[in-house]
Protein backbone atom coordinates (compact mmCIF):
# COMPACT_ATOMS: atom_id res chain seq x y z
CA UNK A 1 0.00 0.00 0.00
CA UNK A 2 2.66 2.66 0.87
CA UNK A 3 4.59 1.94 -2.36
CA UNK A 4 1.43 2.47 -4.37
CA UNK A 5 0.81 5.78 -2.64
CA UNK A 6 4.43 6.83 -3.22
CA UNK A 7 4.18 6.00 -6.94
CA UNK A 8 0.89 7.88 -7.21
CA UNK A 9 2.34 10.97 -5.52
CA UNK A 10 5.44 10.74 -7.71
CA UNK A 11 3.35 10.52 -10.89
CA UNK A 12 1.24 13.50 -9.86
CA UNK A 13 4.37 15.52 -9.03
CA UNK A 14 5.94 14.59 -12.39
CA UNK A 15 2.82 15.65 -14.29
CA UNK A 16 2.57 18.92 -12.38
CA UNK A 17 6.23 19.77 -13.02
CA UNK A 18 6.04 18.84 -16.72
CA UNK A 19 2.90 20.96 -17.18
CA UNK A 20 4.46 23.91 -15.32
CA UNK A 21 7.67 23.75 -17.35
CA UNK A 22 5.68 23.25 -20.57
CA UNK A 23 3.68 26.38 -19.88
CA UNK A 24 6.83 28.35 -19.03
CA UNK A 25 9.10 27.38 -21.95
CA UNK A 26 6.82 25.68 -24.47
CA UNK A 27 5.79 22.12 -25.21
CA UNK A 28 8.42 21.30 -27.85
CA UNK A 29 11.31 22.60 -25.74
CA UNK A 30 9.96 20.70 -22.74
CA UNK A 31 9.86 17.43 -24.69
CA UNK A 32 13.38 18.02 -26.04
CA UNK A 33 14.58 18.80 -22.52
CA UNK A 34 13.01 15.58 -21.19
CA UNK A 35 14.75 13.57 -23.90
CA UNK A 36 18.09 15.32 -23.32
CA UNK A 37 18.00 14.76 -19.56
CA UNK A 38 17.15 11.09 -20.11
CA UNK A 39 20.02 10.65 -22.59
CA UNK A 40 22.47 12.27 -20.16
CA UNK A 41 21.10 10.05 -17.38
CA UNK A 42 21.56 6.87 -19.42
CA UNK A 43 25.13 7.86 -20.35
CA UNK A 44 25.98 8.55 -16.70
CA UNK A 45 24.26 5.34 -15.70
CA UNK A 46 26.49 3.27 -18.00
CA UNK A 47 29.63 5.00 -16.77
CA UNK A 48 28.83 4.84 -13.05
CA UNK A 49 27.52 1.28 -13.30
CA UNK A 50 30.79 0.15 -14.88
CA UNK A 51 32.86 2.02 -12.28
CA UNK A 52 30.84 0.54 -9.43
CA UNK A 53 31.16 -2.99 -10.79
CA UNK A 54 34.92 -2.54 -11.24
CA UNK A 55 35.29 -1.15 -7.70
CA UNK A 56 33.30 -4.09 -6.33
CA UNK A 57 35.50 -6.60 -8.16
CA UNK A 58 38.64 -4.85 -6.89
CA UNK A 59 37.35 -4.89 -3.31
CA UNK A 60 36.56 -8.60 -3.48
CA UNK A 61 39.87 -9.39 -5.17
CA UNK A 62 41.86 -7.46 -2.55
CA UNK A 63 39.77 -8.93 0.30
CA UNK A 64 38.43 -5.57 1.44
CA UNK A 65 34.90 -5.05 2.70
CA UNK A 66 32.74 -4.76 -0.46
CA UNK A 67 29.78 -3.32 1.44
CA UNK A 68 30.21 0.29 0.19
CA UNK A 69 30.43 -0.91 -3.41
CA UNK A 70 27.36 -3.09 -2.92
CA UNK A 71 25.40 -0.10 -1.64
CA UNK A 72 26.70 1.97 -4.56
CA UNK A 73 25.50 -0.74 -6.95
CA UNK A 74 22.08 -0.70 -5.34
CA UNK A 75 21.90 3.10 -5.57
CA UNK A 76 22.94 3.01 -9.24
CA UNK A 77 20.16 0.45 -9.78
CA UNK A 78 17.64 2.76 -8.13
CA UNK A 79 18.94 5.58 -10.33
CA UNK A 80 18.38 3.34 -13.37
CA UNK A 81 14.75 2.90 -12.40
CA UNK A 82 14.37 6.63 -11.89
CA UNK A 83 15.92 7.42 -15.29
CA UNK A 84 13.39 5.10 -16.95
CA UNK A 85 10.51 6.82 -15.12
CA UNK A 86 9.59 9.76 -17.37
CA UNK A 87 9.74 13.21 -15.84
CA UNK A 88 11.98 15.88 -14.42
CA UNK A 89 11.67 15.04 -10.72
CA UNK A 90 12.74 11.42 -11.19
CA UNK A 91 15.57 12.45 -13.52
CA UNK A 92 16.89 14.96 -10.99
CA UNK A 93 16.75 12.29 -8.26
CA UNK A 94 18.52 9.84 -10.59
CA UNK A 95 21.27 12.33 -11.39
CA UNK A 96 21.63 13.00 -7.66
CA UNK A 97 22.27 9.28 -7.13
CA UNK A 98 24.59 9.01 -10.12
CA UNK A 99 27.01 11.78 -9.07
CA UNK A 100 29.67 10.08 -6.90
CA UNK A 101 29.88 12.84 -4.23
CA UNK A 102 26.13 12.95 -3.61
CA UNK A 103 25.84 9.16 -3.84
CA UNK A 104 28.58 8.91 -1.19
CA UNK A 105 26.45 11.00 1.18
CA UNK A 106 23.47 8.68 0.70
CA UNK A 107 25.72 5.59 0.99
CA UNK A 108 27.22 6.78 4.31
CA UNK A 109 23.75 7.40 5.75
CA UNK A 110 22.54 3.99 4.62
CA UNK A 111 25.59 2.18 6.03
CA UNK A 112 25.31 4.08 9.32
CA UNK A 113 21.63 3.21 9.60
CA UNK A 114 22.28 -0.44 8.75
CA UNK A 115 24.99 -0.56 11.41
CA UNK A 116 22.57 0.82 14.00
CA UNK A 117 19.90 -1.74 13.09
CA UNK A 118 22.27 -4.71 13.04
CA UNK A 119 21.61 -7.20 15.83
CA UNK A 120 24.34 -7.30 18.47
CA UNK A 121 24.06 -11.05 19.07
CA UNK A 122 27.23 -13.05 18.57
CA UNK A 123 27.09 -16.78 17.88
CA UNK A 124 30.16 -18.79 18.81
CA UNK A 125 30.71 -22.04 16.99
CA UNK A 126 33.16 -24.45 18.58
CA UNK A 127 34.73 -26.76 16.05
CA UNK A 128 37.55 -29.20 15.63
CA UNK A 129 39.30 -30.36 12.47
CA UNK A 130 39.76 -34.10 12.33
CA UNK A 131 42.67 -35.28 10.18
CA UNK A 132 41.65 -38.04 7.78
CA UNK A 133 43.14 -41.44 7.78
CA UNK A 134 44.29 -42.57 4.36
CA UNK A 135 43.09 -40.47 1.41
CA UNK A 136 39.58 -39.76 2.63
CA UNK A 137 38.36 -36.15 2.58
CA UNK A 138 38.73 -33.95 5.64
CA UNK A 139 35.67 -34.01 7.92
CA UNK A 140 34.86 -30.95 10.01
CA UNK A 141 32.76 -31.57 13.09
CA UNK A 142 31.14 -28.62 14.82
CA UNK A 143 28.74 -27.96 17.68
CA UNK A 144 26.62 -24.86 18.15
CA UNK A 145 26.40 -23.92 21.80
CA UNK A 146 23.35 -21.69 21.42
CA UNK A 147 21.01 -24.59 20.55
CA UNK A 148 19.70 -27.32 22.79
Amino acid sequence: MPVFVLLLVMMLAEIAVIVAIGQAIGVLVTILLLVAVSVVGVAMLRRQGTRTLTAFADAVRSRRDPQPQMVDGMLVGVAAGLVLFPGFVSDVLALFLLFPPTRAIVRRRMLRRAEQRRPRQVIVVDSEVVQPEDDRPIVIESVREDRD
